[in-house]
């Protein structure tokens, strides 16, 4: 299933993604909630009455009142996550990053997977990404895939964390370079530069739809694995390019350790982290290694971003400038 959250008669709706038009799960089975988050909280009993309803409206056997994805409001396909953090699951991002600043790769990352927490009050679907000037100081995208939970636990092994995953989407992990370099020099963090916005859509995909794109963990690794093509353009030129197949940890083994010690809800939203070349920051940085006359490249105001994960969809962004002078960057101490 590919599960939409949209703006109906102002209220929040889940509805079913077929064929570029939306479905409410609601009107398909009075079984089935309205929201997203309901869904959630009980997807082991109402997600097989979802698959049941949405297989019978693809087989024309089922009759629902449908609306055009392109003529709603679409929000993130969870509203208002229980949490939302972010893990660092590509190697190769990592590696390159840190070759770039001239440093050595930490021995520590193959050791075991780690995350932040950003906000989750922040998260937001397709449509204006509205941002601070500060936040154009060096303003990056980051292309990844991100979970999202179905079932509660604690102390998950990662040998069955697959099955808390009720789907997985897109995300950009939006991030302002300057304000995360200035305030990561006190080793807390990242804060400011990450809080503003995450987006995360255009819907999700229930691991059902990815089954045919799944390949084995790399060795030593337990779990799903995907191969995805993933790309990012702005303003319609593609300037990144990878695969979720690369991912070094698993979504599996990032939930064991998110797990540990502490509950998971059913709504928590866990990213992959970058993949590689899936950043401004990577790719200037990598530009300028090789030839010092490189033009680096941040968003700028009215840029569109485009994210894809094949199997998962098109999640589309344009980036706005918030008309004001104020600055926390002008506020620093001397």
């Amino acid at each position: 299933m590919k599960l939409v959250t949209y703006i109906n008669n102002s209220r929040e709706q889940v509805a079913f993604y077929i064929n570029g038009d939306l479905y409410n799960l609601s009107e398909a089975d009075i079984r089935l909630p309205q929201t997203m988050m309901e869904m959630l909280n009980d997807w082991e009993n109402l997600s097989p009455i979802a698959k049941e309803a949405e297989a019978n409206i693809k087989a024309g056997t089922l009759e629902v009142a449908s609306r055009d994805f392109s003529s709603v409001e679409v929000l993130a396909p969870v509203p208002r996550p229980t949490s939302c953090r972010d893990g660092y699951a590509f190697r190769q991002h990592v590696a390159a990053a840190r070759r770039n600043r001239k440093v050595d790769m930490i021995a520590e990352f193959d050791q075991y997977p780690i995350f932040y927490f950003t906000n989750h009050n922040a998260i937001q679907g397709p449509g204006n990404i509205d941002c601070m000037p500060d936040h154009f100081e060096k303003l990056d995208f980051e292309l990844e895939a991100t979970v999202i939970l179905g079932k509660k636990g604690r102390n998950i092994k990662a040998a069955e964390a697959d099955s808390y995953i009720a789907g997985y989407c897109i995300m950009n992990d939006m991030s302002a370079r300057r304000l995360q370099m200035e305030e990561m020099l006190l080793n807390l963090g990242p804060a400011k530069g990450k809080d503003f916005s995450t987006v995360i859509g255009p819907w999700m995909v229930t691991p059902d739809e990815l089954d045919a794109y799944r390949i084995p963990a790399k060795e030593g690794h337990v779990g799903a694995n995907f191969n995805l093509k993933m790309t990012c353009k702005v303003n319609g030129i593609q300037v990144s390019e990878g695969n979720m197949g690369d991912m070094d940890w698993t979504f599996a083994e990032i939930i064991e350790r998110c797990a540990y010690g502490v509950d998971v809800y059913p709504g928590d939203v866990i990213g992959s982290g970058t993949v590689g070349t899936g950043c401004f920051l990577e790719l200037n940085g990598t530009g300028l290694l090789n030839n010092p006359d490189y033009k680096v490249q941040w968003l700028q105001p009215d840029d569109v971003v485009e994210m894809e994960i094949e199997g998962m969809g098109k999640l589309v962004n344009t980036i706005k400038k918030t008309d004001t002078d104020f600055s926390i960057l002008a506020l620093k101490k001397m």
